[in-house]
């Protein structure tokens, strides 16, 4: 066989700097462009580097703060650069770099006529479909297979080293969140996990670490585990593939769970699925639990609330929850 010309070969770089969803998220666009026969490079943050390193369709994953990083990109001559990100690093990064760059619309303005005044022109457009349209007139299509999280085969039992039992039925939590005002509190998990008689992994990072102890210390049974702030977040994502129903805030790990197609309760307050951010193609019985206190977002993000006092999440009934718990498990 002779040698391949790398003049022939299509080569299209995707930039998306953060977070961990957002980026978990732009994983059928990376196998749309793989099937599409792009060689796709991946330029990420490296604090984000473990949500995408594993991708089997990434060629080449750059990170951000890496040496010599725009020489390299401008060596590529990409046919094609897709900026996910669309912030002034990314408008930074990708001048220059291709004659065909293609930029996400955010919808910011329609974000914030949401949540500043109610009205709603996003019309239920998933942030997935806005990727996609970024690349309408080129023939990449969403394949409607969901979302790609890849975990290597090493790291897909480690019952040993955290010493838990991954083949017995058992539920995952994850209490976490980028800000606090998204956090369902802790005594709707106590509460929840009170009525549930199966083991329930507690997972969040080290600044959840206190909340996961006061759980397992105020909850009556004793299969309540604290993973908080143990794991890394490929070995997170393990407790989540191999749980039989998840509990999460919006968060990260929310879109892994639904990458592994698992059932999903996920809790909405300050931020709504109508802005775009809820879980992906998810199991068909996931359920979204979302506060009534405010019918629009509170914000974009989740960092600012309506309500005085306390935040809209903690208007959702912890009733609603076990019921909710109660009748997921009865479904296989």
């Amino acid at each position: 066989m002779g040698e391949i010309n790398q003049e022939n070969i299509k080569k299209a770089l995707v930039i998306r700097l953060s977070a961990i969803g957002d980026i978990v998220l732009t994983s059928p666009v990376v196998r749309a462009l793989k099937a599409a026969g792009f060689q796709v490079n991946y330029v990420v943050k490296r604090k984000f580097k473990n949500a995408i390193e594993h991708n089997k369709y990434i060629d080449r994953l750059y990170t951000l703060e890496q040496e010599g990083l725009r020489e390299e990109l401008l060596a590529q001559k990409y046919n094609l650069v897709l900026d996910l990100q669309n912030n002034l690093k990314s408008l930074r990064l990708r001048k220059g770099l291709s004659q065909n760059i293609r930029v996400v619309n955010k919808e910011n303005i329609k974000k914030l006529l949401l949540v500043r005044s109610g009205v709603d022109l996003l019309n239920d457009q998933h942030v997935v479909e806005r990727y996609f349209k970024a690349l309408n007139d080129l023939g990449v299509q969403d394949d409607g297979e969901g979302l790609d999280f890849h975990i290597p085969s090493n790291l897909n039992r480690i019952d040993e080293s955290i010493s838990f039992n991954l083949s017995t039925p058992y539920l995952a939590w994850v209490i976490g969140a980028s800000y606090k005002k998204k956090i369902l509190p802790i005594n709707h998990v106590i509460e929840t996990c009170n009525h549930i008689k199966l083991p329930v992994a507690i997972i969040g990072g080290t600044e959840d670490e206190a909340n996961g102890e006061e759980i397992v210390r105020q909850t009556k049974y004793q299969n309540i585990y604290n993973f908080c702030g143990k794991l890394s977040l490929l070995e997170s994502a393990v407790l989540v593939k191999n749980s039989c129903l998840v509990l999460s805030n919006d968060t990260g790990l929310m879109h892994i769970a639904s990458a592994f197609d698992k059932k999903i309760i996920s809790f909405w307050g300050c931020t709504k699925p109508s802005l775009g951010m809820s879980p992906f193609r998810p199991n068909k019985h996931s359920v979204m639990i979302t506060s009534k206190t405010h019918k629009a977002p509170c914000s974009k993000l989740g960092n600012r609330c309506k309500s005085r006092g306390n935040n809209c999440i903690e208007d959702i009934q912890n009733e609603l929850i076990i019921e909710t718990v109660n009748r997921l498990l009865k479904i296989n």
